[in-house]
């Protein structure tokens, strides 16, 4: 019997893009959607729809209880696809909400459910300013300002209460800046890209060989190290994809 993944933010971007890395691997994938009318697109990428919000804290563990998956999965956000800079201060606080309050119930969830593992997303351009390329045991921007320290402060609450997580393997990846398909750009951008099939294949790494902790996931860069990632989980960007999306 192949093992049930629970998939938090199975229409986002890395969520689409993980769904059949996961079903090839053989997981029996059960993925979250807020939205009814996404559930037949769900159900034709081989996944076994589940619409809840992850605010609704007791639909949630209701949810996760009922599936008992042997792993789950954080891919979610809540930021306009287009990245519109005009909404990008309230994108911040909405986006906030879901690391802090949303994965607080998710993990709590998670634990009730008796799942073994846990991966989640965060990124990796929170860091402190300081020698470059960071590398995971350096301080997130806590000092931050404005727009910037509300999205350091969800980080810091969301990988806190991953980490925090008992009972299970919990893993944090620290994402790049994210370009490819369902992303708001086709080709590489900022200073730590990311193709999102590669932040979906860093994620199905994490979950099938991860021993847990904090792990940077991006291309080759100053900006910050992805060696550890590239030795404990056996990642790497794909070297031969360049821009193409």
């Amino acid at each position: 019997m192949s093992e049930k993944v629970f998939l938090a933010g199975a229409t986002g971007a890395v969520g689409v893009a993980l769904v059949p890395m996961l079903v090839e691997a053989g997981f029996e994938v059960h993925g979250t959607t807020r939205r009814a009318d996404r559930a037949a697109a769900l159900e034709a990428m081989g996944v076994h729809p589940v619409v809840v919000d992850v605010f609704d804290a007791a639909a949630l563990h209701d949810a996760l209880v009922r599936i008992a998956p042997w792993g789950v999965i954080h891919q979610l956000t809540d930021l306009p696809r287009d990245l519109d800079p005009a909404r990008m201060a309230q994108a911040a606080v909405l986006n906030a909400r879901v690391r802090t309050e949303g994965t607080r119930n998710l993990v709590a969830a998670t634990q009730a459910a008796g799942a073994k593992r846990l991966v989640a997303q965060s990124i990796a351009w929170a860091y402190a300013p300081g020698p470059k390329p960071f590398t995971e045991d350096r301080p997130l921007d806590l000092q931050a300002e404005g727009a910037r320290r509300v999205s350091v402060d969800g980080v810091a609450a969301l990988e806190q209460s991953v980490m925090d997580a008992r009972g299970m393997t919990a893993t944090v990846l620290r994402y790049g800046q994210l370009y490819g398909p369902n992303t708001s750009t086709p080709t590489p951008k900022g200073s730590s890209p990311l193709h999102v099939k590669d932040a979906a294949r860093a994620a199905l790494l994490a979950l099938q060989r991860s021993p847990g902790g904090i792990f940077n996931i991006a291309e080759d860069g100053v900006e910050v190290s992805s060696e550890k990632a590239k030795r404990m989980l056996g990642w790497q960007a794909d070297a031969q994809r360049g821009a193409t999306p």
